[in-house]
């Protein structure tokens, strides 16, 4: 994976093949930053990247001004990459080792934008529990917004607060308002 823009831009970073992860490609985040960039300043906004794995949108967001980002993930694997690559690039990006549903039940903390790139093989019913938990605890700063990562094969359109989705070869974000 790279860096797409940015401070870093071009900088190549390569995760343990160990790590339970699919990130999401190089020509789908380039799409979906294409789409951030008309809407926010990204040094003017915090940033809680769930299912985070490997840190590439959190490594994108950092490399593009953003100070206030939170990853989030349940595998100490990819925690401990996710640390030791913002120390490297001395990015300042937060992490949590936590199950993201229980996280996001606790919560308290606003952000402008909230990604999610939970697991493809999840069902609709696993999906639908993220923006549920996301509107329901006020999670979302006003003008913000919920992006979830998902396949092609699985529709969102239906749940509560869907705005709209974009698709990038097999890669499918849904937005969240």
């Amino acid at each position: 994976m790279r860096i797409i823009s940015g401070l870093y831009k071009g900088r190549r970073i390569t995760a343990p093949k160990k790590l339970p992860v699919r990130p999401t490609t190089d020509m789908a985040k380039e799409a979906l930053f294409n789409i951030l960039n008309n809407q926010y300043y990204f040094d003017d906004i915090s940033v809680l990247d769930l299912f985070s794995g490997t840190g590439n949108i959190s490594y994108e967001f950092a490399s593009r001004g953003t100070e206030q980002i939170t990853a989030v993930d349940n595998h100490f694997g990819c925690i401990r990459f996710i640390n030791e690559t913002a120390e490297a690039f001395e990015m300042s990006i937060s992490t949590i080792k936590s199950d993201v549903f229980k996280f996001l039940e606790k919560s308290k903390l606003k952000h402008t934008i909230i990604f999610a790139d939970p697991p493809y093989d999840f069902d609709v019913e696993a999906f639908s529990k993220i923006p549920n938990l996301v509107f329901q605890n006020q999670l979302l700063e006003d003008e913000g917004l919920l992006i979830v990562e998902h396949s092609k094969h699985t529709d969102l359109s239906h749940l509560e607060y869907y705005s709209h989705s974009k698709s990038y070869g097999g890669n499918m974000f849904s937005f969240f308002e």
